[in-house]
């Protein structure tokens, strides 16, 4: 007998773009998830499934009214979401589908008035670093023709260079002295001209210089 298709979505796990939840109580938390997607690479929830992959069903239309919840009170902008219902074993499992926002960042209400921007690297949903905020900002900033680099930018560049795993905002400004805004500005340019490029170790940003 063929597997059903939810099953084949569950035997993959959490990762990226899958998060597994057995049933939502809280839509201000679930918000945070649907925030990360969205300000990623987009991804599925599964609700109705524990963490360990075992099905144990939900009520569609009560998750359904918590999610609506979660996209309209606390998520800002509201994010865009699509659901997919399946069965297995007479259990309905939901999925919900979010999609890669081409509004970010998409920031979530953590607790009343105060609003965080979430992303998502593997299965966690993470803290977006100023660098990336920064990217945001100013995305439509197009690189000169002609551009000389400064000093600052150069010493950069060596530090980046002599890094193969690279090297956290932090640990930059230490090496360099340059203030946390100011260096924040040159790498979110460099990330922006595909100079740099940001990765995660251990949930902390780090900065590499692009190979190709």
């Amino acid at each position: 007998m063929p597997i059903p298709y939810v099953l084949k979505m569950i035997a993959e796990g959490e990762h990226q773009q899958q998060d597994f939840k057995m049933r939502v109580d809280d839509s201000r938390k679930i918000a945070r998830t649907m925030v990360a997607f969205a300000n990623s690479d987009g991804g599925r929830l599964l609700i109705g499934v524990k963490d360990n992959g075992a099905v144990v069903g939900v009520r569609p239309d009560e998750e359904l009214h918590m999610i609506e919840a979660a996209s309209d009170m606390y998520c800002r902008p509201r994010v865009a979401f699509s659901v997919q219902l399946w069965k297995s074993d007479n259990r309905t499992v939901m999925e919900v589908i979010i999609e890669r926002s081409s509004d970010r960042p998409v920031q979530s209400e953590v607790e009343p008035g105060l609003w965080r921007v979430f992303i998502r690297k593997e299965d966690q949903n993470l803290p977006a670093p100023g660098v990336l905020l920064e990217v945001w900002r100013n995305k439509d900033e197009e690189r000169p023709a002609h551009y000389a680099h400064t000093d600052r930018e150069k010493q950069i560049f060596e530090f980046l260079r002599n890094e193969q795993e690279g090297l956290s905002l932090s640990r930059l400004m230490r090496l360099t002295k340059i203030p946390r805004p100011v260096l924040t500005r040159i790498l979110a340019r460099f990330i922006r001209w595909r100079l740099v490029d940001m990765h995660f170790v251990q949930d902390q940003a780090r900065y590499t210089l692009r190979l190709d």
